[in-house]
This record gives structure tokens, C-alpha cells and sequence, in this order.
């Protein structure tokens, strides 16, 4: 795809994220709407993955650890035709599979997430397992900035440096927010970057809204032989949305009627502009 086909797919899938959300009742809308960027770009331009090839052993793989913006992951999972995308209407419905966490009985989840910390070390293993195995396959996971107080993500950080996983790429939704308020006041893990090198792992910056930036950043991985990737993706919580962006209040809300509208509205005029 070309930089303003993507952009204008983002869009899109803004759009879709905010009409199952408000269908729902239910879902996190903030970081939803701030890593969409990310998936989008992954899915059509970088990974080697799709429903034609979702059994092969030689697929990449994308493993969401913030496992609660499951409304990015299932629209991305949708366009690329992995279930049609009429079952969204069923999120989070009584016995619907399209529950608010990823599940692997969604064709397309890799790994039931959702209690943070743990994509990274699951991530680790199976980029293992594709060294073990003498196989190509790339390991992506996506983490929110948020949940990396947990211990597992260090243990893990040191894992994959350990084993050389150049194979890994883990990327941070860097919005500076969780549910309760900013990450510099609930629990600081800055400098992110400091760590993760210390660890032994090769670090980049980007600009996570961006998905020209992206595309770049994310085709280079591995930036170095034998070290993990990281990319710390700087992004906008409700990213899109004006009365959305940087507001706790959005981590898990819904939009009323004149909200969605006003949501809508904004974005189709972003469309026009692209």
C-alpha cells in the first residue's frame, strides 16, 4: 500500500473500532483507537501472515499482550478476512466468541491474552521455539506502556537477549496513560529505553501515529544481529478523536449518540484531508 492508502485505511478502522464499541456497550476505546496505527501497518505491509496461511508453521506470528484494545486487533483481523466482519456485531454479546479479550477461538488470535505481562514472555518462547526449530518465522508483540511494572516483561527482556532472539520484535504503545492515570504517576518506568539496552536489546523510537514512520521502523527489524528489537511507538491515547486524545477517562468508555456522531464527523473530515 502506498503512505496515503494506509493512512486512509487507519482511518477506516478508527471508524469501525468506535461502531462495535458503541454496538457493544462495551470497550477500551483510548488505546484501541492509539495502536490501530500499529496493527494496520503490520498487517498490510510488514508481517507474513493472513487466513490463506494461518496453519503454516512458517507464518509470523503477532501476539497482543494488551490484550483489553482486543477492538483493534478483531477489526484488522476482519479486513484481512480472517471471519467476516458481521460477527463483529456480536462483540462482547452473550455467547459470542468475540469476547473483550483475544481468544484463540477467533480464527486469527494467536494466543488467549489479556493479564498483562504476559505476551512478552509468551512472545520469548515461541521466537525460541523458532530458533530451536531452525525456522525463519518472525514473533511480533505489542504491549501496552502500561502493564510493564509487571515482572514477567523483565524476565522475559532478559530471556530473549539471553537466547539472541533477533527473531522478536516487541513494540510499546507508548500513550503515557493506563486506567487510573498517567504512567509517571501510578508506577514510572522511564527510561524505557535505558532498560530494555541494558538488557541487551536493540531500541528505536518512533512515532506511532505515523504510518510512513512505521512502515520504515518496522521493515528494518532486526536492527541488530543477535539482540530482541524494540520499538517504542509514541502514540496519542484516542488518537483520531479530539475530546478523546489524552483523557483517562477514555481508557474504557463508551461513546453516547452525540459523541459517536461528533467522533465520526471528525474523522470523515480527517478522510478528506488525507
Amino acid at each position: 500500500m502506498t503512505d496515503k492508502q494506509l493512512a486512509e485505511r487507519s482511518i477506516t478502522y478508527r471508524k469501525k473500532i468506535l461502531k462495535y464499541i458503541v454496538g457493544a456497550k462495551a470497550g477500551h476505546t483510548g488505546g484501541s483507537l492509539s495502536c490501530i496505527d500499529i496493527l494496520n501497518v503490520l498487517y498490510n505491509e510488514v508481517m507474513n501472515v493472513g487466513p490463506q496461511n494461518f496453519t503454516s508453521p512458517d507464518r509470523d506470528r503477532y501476539i497482543q499482550s494488551k490484550g483489553h484494545c482486543v477492538e483493534a486487533l478483531y477489526v484488522v483481523l476482519a479486513d484481512k478476512g480472517f471471519f467476516p466482519e458481521s460477527d463483529l456485531e456480536t462483540l462482547c454479546k452473550y455467547k459470542s466468541h468475540y469476547i473483550g479479550h483475544p481468544t484463540k477461538k477467533v480464527h486469527g488470535v494467536e494466543q488467549n491474552t489479556g493479564a498483562l505481562g504476559h505476551g512478552l514472555p509468551i512472545a520469548a518462547g515461541t521466537a525460541l521455539a523458532a530458533k530451536m526449530d531452525k525456522k525463519n518465522y518472525r514473533v511480533f508483540t505489542l504491549l501496552g506502556d502500561g502493564e510493564l511494572p509487571e515482572g514477567s516483561n523483565w524476565e522475559a527482556a532478559l530471556t530473549a537477549a539471553h537466547y539472541k532472539l533477533d527473531n522478536l520484535c516487541a513494540i510499546i504503545d507508548n500513550n503515557k496513560l493506563q486506567i487510573t492515570g498517567t504512567n509517571a504517576e501510578v508506577c514510572n518506568t522511564d527510561p524505557i529505553d535505558a532498560k530494555f539496552e541494558s538488557f541487551g536489546w536493540a531500541v528505536r523510537h518512533v512515532d506511532g501515529n505515523d504510518v510512513s514512520a512505521l512502515k520504515e521502523v518496522l521493515s528494518s527489524v532486526p536492527f541488530e544481529k543477535g539482540k530482541p528489537s524494540l520499538v517504542i511507538a509514541h502514540t496519542i491515547k484516542g488518537k483520531g478523536v479530539s475530546f478523546m486524545e489524552n483523557s483517562v477517562k477514555w481508557h474504557h468508555g463508551v461513546p453516547d449518540k452525540d459523541q459517536y456522531e461528533t467522533a465520526i464527523a471528525e474523522l470523515d473530515m480527517e478522510m478528506a484531508n488525507v
